[in-house]
């Protein structure tokens, strides 16, 4: 492990492993560990956040690859989005891989990390509602041993990080069955998600699983709207839906995630959302299926 000091005054520490990492976190608890630094930088430079040390997660080669283990992917936290936008990744999990060519610019993807993502919990991050579509959970290290807790749950504040603790892998199911990720922006070009849609078919438990990002502080699931379009799919036989199915599906979506108040009409601006939302969820789920 090596430690060094900027002019800032801030201690920087570099393990070379996991063991070395929480060995840091635990003598320095303040501390704020960081991998890529897209987000961090940006708190930094904006003034949100003047952390007295840093740990980077760099080094540690452990938890920039991934593997198998048990019809699952154990995703290394360092886990870049250029190396998770290659073929041979989306070959295992394409709607992530889709989320991560959409994360925004070269620099940003070569940079920015699968742990940095969730870690930041930003509602835009677009791995964010591929994660809550595949009912991903993380591994977190710390000094009392690992545990492992569903990723909705800890972006959700139900089961936070614990002091000293830092997020080491992702463990995804390799469903071999056809998902998608589909977002809107802005402006043009990539961008940050003014909605996302992560949409995953599940034949062996015959589900859909849908999850709606950026339109709420975490991704939204619309557990109704997942069980009615179900019920529609013949899971013996191809597969299909009607195109009116696939646009009930995106209404009914949409009206879950993004409700009329009690007290008048949904503003120009949520209503514009929802049609958007309903757009995604409809295009995602015909692309699934076709």
């Amino acid at each position: 492990m090596s430690t060094y000091t900027r002019q800032t005054g801030s201690t920087v520490t570099l393990p070379a492993s996991l063991d070395e990492a929480v060995a840091a976190l635990a003598t320095m608890p303040a501390a704020v560990p960081v991998a890529g630094g897209t987000d961090l930088m940006s708190a930094v430079n904006s003034g949100l956040l003047r952390p007295a040390a840093l740990v980077g997660l760099g080094r540690i080669s452990e938890i920039r690859g991934w593997q198998y283990a048990d019809g699952n992917a154990l995703l290394g936290a360092c886990l870049t989005h250029a190396r998770m936008g290659r073929p041979d990744f989306a070959a295992l999990i394409p709607a992530l891989a889709m989320a991560a060519r959409a994360a925004g610019p070269p620099q940003v993807r070569n940079a920015g990390t699968l742990g940095g993502n969730i870690a930041s919990a930003a509602p835009t991050g677009d791995a964010l509602p591929v994660l809550a579509a595949l009912e991903a959970t993380v591994v977190l290290a710390g000094p009392d041993g690992t545990r492992e807790i569903a990723v909705s749950h800890l972006m959700a504040g139900l089961d936070p990080l614990r002091p000293g603790e830092l997020l080491a892998y992702v463990r995804a199911p390799l469903l071999h069955a056809p998902q998608t990720f589909l977002k809107a922006t802005a402006r043009t070009g990539p961008g940050r998600a003014t909605a996302s849609v992560a949409l995953v078919l599940d034949p062996a438990r015959r589900t859909v699983r849908c999850a709606i990002g950026a339109v709420a502080p975490m991704p939204l699931r619309p557990l109704e709207a997942e069980r009615w379009v179900a019920g529609l799919i013949d899971w013996d036989g191809s597969r299909t839906l009607e195109p009116e199915a696939c646009t009930a599906f995106g209404d009914y979506v949409s009206m879950a995630c993004i409700p009329d108040p009690a007290d008048g009409e949904l503003p120009p601006a949520l209503a514009h959302l929802r049609r958007t939302v309903a757009a995604l969820a409809r295009r995602a789920l015909g692309r699934a299926l076709s």
